[in-house]
């Protein structure tokens, strides 16, 4: 069972709808812990639930995450999974944020 700091991430995330993003920070802001984007991370990474679509969570640049324990394939998961919702990822595996990003507290 997750706790109520990771349940509130995971609720944020849920929320961000398909083709768009959100950075680690912003999801951190939107649980009401900001600054604490890092913990984002660490939440996902223990997270086993289906309904929790991680792959709409990049870095701060934009960028799909390498490391944290992720194994090489999880980057390229990620790329196909974006990329199946229409957002497209450069060979550096970056999102343009201007374009993609769901900023928290900003109108659709």
């Amino acid at each position: 069972m997750a706790s109520d700091e990771y349940e509130a991430y995971f609720a944020a995330i849920r929320a961000i709808p398909p083709g768009s993003v959100m950075t680690y920070g912003d999801v951190a802001k939107t649980a009401g812990y900001p600054r604490w984007a890092r913990r984002v991370g660490y939440a996902l990474s223990s997270c086993d639930d289906a309904t929790v679509p991680w792959w709409r969570v990049v870095n701060a640049r934009g960028a799909i995450s390498r490391g944290g324990g992720r194994a090489p394939e999880d980057a390229d998961r990620q790329r196909d999974m974006l990329e199946n919702e229409g957002v497209p990822v450069d060979l550096e595996g970056r999102i343009d944020l201007a374009a993609r990003r769901r900023v928290p507290g900003r109108a659709e």
